[in-house]
């Protein structure tokens, strides 16, 4: 059974190329004659009936050719620099009845070389989208355009062939300011090749982001090891040149062997700094100088064999030894 829905009114962006057809350049005053400004279906599913496009013929006629479309509202005013040209001499076509127009822009523009290069040698390059508000009705999941009622403009755009467009907004006839925006169940009744793409686009962009985790938390945890493993060797560097200087300022002090313990380097590489390392030195130094009668020269003075007898040397050195 065929269903209708009631009309509404569309700000719609529609993009169409000039694929197929044999373009006229006329480099000196700047014309692309019979480029392609609206066909009878396009890439986003509208249909356009003939008498529609034959009714809004006159409407095409002097519209402004900006670059590309306005970023958000797409009535709002546009930059002087956006501005190309404009298309004049606009007819319907007499194969499938779309519309065509002559293209009139600078010459001197600069992109005018590379616009008339694409039109003299890749025709599909040659692309236009245009910006209308226009009464639409939905029958049997199809948009149909019934009416145009407002060209904005006929804009230059990139990739014509291939993006679907950039943007759609309808509004309620009843209401003055009322979205509809698309949803699910819209999608899936007028367009449900592009839900199912969209939906495909989505779990790969899933199954990519996963595989990118797994892959950033391998490479984390090599990261961590190996700077683990450097951190290691730095130390076991340090440590290392840290025992020669040690070995190289006790071979300067002269220490007899056996009052250099091993519990004395410790003491040596544990030191916060060379003047630390110094002092311990010196103060080994110092009990090697003790006298004969055991009274020593520095402050180690509690070494001792037993109760008022001071220690002998030997028996000090002995004691450090251990």
């Amino acid at each position: 059974m065929s269903t209708k829905a009631k009309c509404e009114i569309c700000e719609i962006c529609e993009f169409t190329d000039s694929r197929g057809v044999r373009l006229k350049v006329d480099r000196e005053k700047g014309i692309i004659e019979g480029v392609k400004i609206l066909g009878l279906e396009s890439a986003n599913g509208r249909t356009y009936p003939k008498q529609t496009i034959a009714a809004a013929a006159r409407l095409y006629e002097g519209s402004k050719v900006n670059l590309n479309h306005p970023d958000g509202n797409p009535t709002q005013p546009r930059d002087y620099r956006d501005r190309l040209g404009t298309m004049r001499e606009v007819r319907i076509g007499q194969g499938d009845g779309g519309l065509f127009a002559d293209f009139h822009f600078n010459p001197k523009h600069p992109i005018a070389e590379q616009l008339f290069w694409d039109a003299e040698h890749s025709p599909e390059n040659v692309g236009f989208s245009h910006n209308v508000a226009a009464k639409v009705s939905r029958s049997n999941g199809k948009v149909v355009v019934e009416e145009i009622t407002r060209v904005q403009s006929v804009d230059l755009v990139a990739d014509p062939a291939t993006t679907k467009g950039l943007y759609e907004h309808a509004q309620d006839q009843d209401t003055e300011d009322g979205d509809m925006p698309a949803t699910l169940e819209s999608l899936q009744a007028d367009q449900p090749d592009l839900l199912k793409s969209i939906r495909e686009t989505a779990v790969k962009e899933h199954v990519n982001s996963e595989s990118v985790k797994t892959e950033v938390a391998k490479n984390a945890a090599t990261i961590k090891t190996l700077t683990e493993e450097n951190d290691r060797l730095k130390a076991a560097e340090t440590m290392a040149a840290l025992k020669v200087t040690v070995e190289k300022e006790l071979a300067e002090a002269k220490l007899p062997e056996p009052i250099v313990s091993d519990v004395f380097r410790e003491q040596l590489y544990g030191a916060k700094d060379p003047a630390a390392r110094k002092a311990l030195i010196e103060d080994r130094q110092a009990i090697a100088k003790m006298d004969g009668s055991g009274r020593p020269l520095s402050t180690e003075q509690g070494l001792t064999e037993g109760e008022g007898e001071r220690a002998k040397p030997a028996d000090v050195a002995n004691r450090l030894r251990k």
